[in-house]
């Protein structure tokens, strides 16, 4: 009898992903709020990161891009299909998804004005659409900016490829954009050079920042599933009029000022930005600007949120944040619990921004400053996508970063 009503037990239990059971069977003393969150999601995480393989198909995840691909176990043969799962704000980028498949065969960046056939360099700046692959793994150490030309994929599925320890990757005046799948990390200032943008056009290069990802003046752009750290100045920076982008999948660690998101508080051109930031994972290492946005329209949703040292979300310039479904894991430091930072021309202007927090879990003492119109339509221009629970955020980044 008992071994009869223990088995109907187990038929009767929910199909629940086994950490959503850990929370809610958790029986830890309450007599130390706050400190078992803390512990759960770090196991989370671990578990999480020793299955970021390209090989584990987790299919039906709630993630709605990498349901679009990964279920198909010949993705390899179908790889242009990727161009149709963006979701967000850059849901529009195309990359080179009309264009012939390029192999990039030499891992070299000898000449940034003359590039070898064969390499990243040559492959970017081409005037036709392109589909970039990698024909093995690759450590690519660039000497001047890699500057983008219209309508490129690059795609790092299936190999090992490092940007790092250089230059890295410019998009300025330029549309449809993907990047994915590459580490890119250790980048430095360069500058002060000739570089080749395309075919027809070289020109001289002052100093650069030493951005991981650069973007300017650009317009629908995806970056998705790449691993980013320890960069000179910003991982991701979208300013001068860039729109239509969406951040996803993204494993961010190891650096201070991660996204920036607008040029400055004067430059109003940036009142046309909408920027999806989701399903990416926030990492060790990490201080603040995750992401720090002026002016336009920003949908943050369904991303976790594990350390920050400063904070979280900031911004000036009365931007819209429309934060939904993430998890906020607050640090152990108590004067560094909000999530959000303002810095206001005047004292009490912020109250007039319009930020909100709709079904975020804020934990270990996380809390978010609301702000402005709590009407929906306050935030029409700055939703992107439906928003997941934030119970599920754990399945839905477990595969964040380039995928091995």
């Amino acid at each position: 009898m008992n071994l009869g009503m223990n088995m109907l037990k187990m038929i009767q239990k929910p199909l629940l992903p086994w950490w959503i059971w850990h929370i809610t069977s958790c029986l830890c003393p309450l007599s130390q709020p706050g400190k078992w969150p803390e512990k759960l999601v770090e196991r989370s995480i671990r578990n999480s990161t020793e299955r970021r393989k390209l090989g584990y198909f987790s299919c039906r995840t709630g993630n709605p891009i990498d349901d679009c691909w990964r279920c198909d176990r010949n993705w390899q043969r179908n790889r242009r299909r990727l161009a149709d799962c963006s979701i967000g704000f850059g849901r529009n980028a195309i990359g080179g998804r009309d264009g012939r498949f390029y192999v990039v065969t030499d891992s070299g960046d000898d000449d940034p004005v003359n590039p070898r056939p064969g390499t990243l360099r040559h492959a970017v700046i081409q005037d036709e659409p392109l589909w970039i692959v990698f024909k093995r793994d690759m450590h690519i150490t660039l000497k001047q900016e890699l500057i983008m030309n219209s309508f490129k994929t690059i795609d790092a599925r299936g190999v090992n490829v490092h940007i790092a320890n250089g230059a890295c990757i410019t998009i300025q005046f330029v549309t449809n954009i993907i990047i994915h799948g590459l580490h890119i990390h250790d980048c430095k200032p360069t500058g002060n050079a000739l570089v080749r943008s395309s075919p027809s056009h070289y020109g001289w290069r002052t100093m650069a920042d030493g951005d991981a990802i650069s973007i300017f003046g650009s317009s629908h752009i995806w970056v998705d599933h790449n691993s980013l750290s320890n960069c000179a100045d910003g991982l991701v920076d979208a300013i001068m009029g860039s729109t239509a982008i969406t951040i996803s999948n993204n494993y961010f660690t190891h650096h201070n000022e991660v996204i920036l998101l607008g040029h400055s508080d004067t430059y109003v051109r940036d009142k046309v930005m909408q920027v999806t930031i989701a399903f990416n994972h926030f990492g060790e290492g990490l201080i603040q600007r995750m992401p720090r946005c002026r002016h336009g329209y920003f949908h943050v949703v369904n991303n976790d949120y594990t350390h920050w040292e400063m904070y979280a979300i900031g911004g000036s310039a009365a931007p819209t944040i429309n934060s939904q479904g993430n998890r906020y894991l607050a640090p152990v430091n108590p004067f560094a619990k909000e999530v959000t930072k303002r810095v206001e021309p005047w004292e009490g202007s912020w109250r007039q921004w319009n930020w909100r927090s709709v079904g975020d879990l804020l934990l270990n003492g996380a809390y978010f400053t609301a702000s402005g119109r709590a009407a929906p339509g306050s935030y029409a221009r700055a939703s992107s996508l439906a928003a997941k629970s934030s119970s599920m955020v754990g399945m839905i980044t477990s595969n964040a970063g380039a995928l091995s």
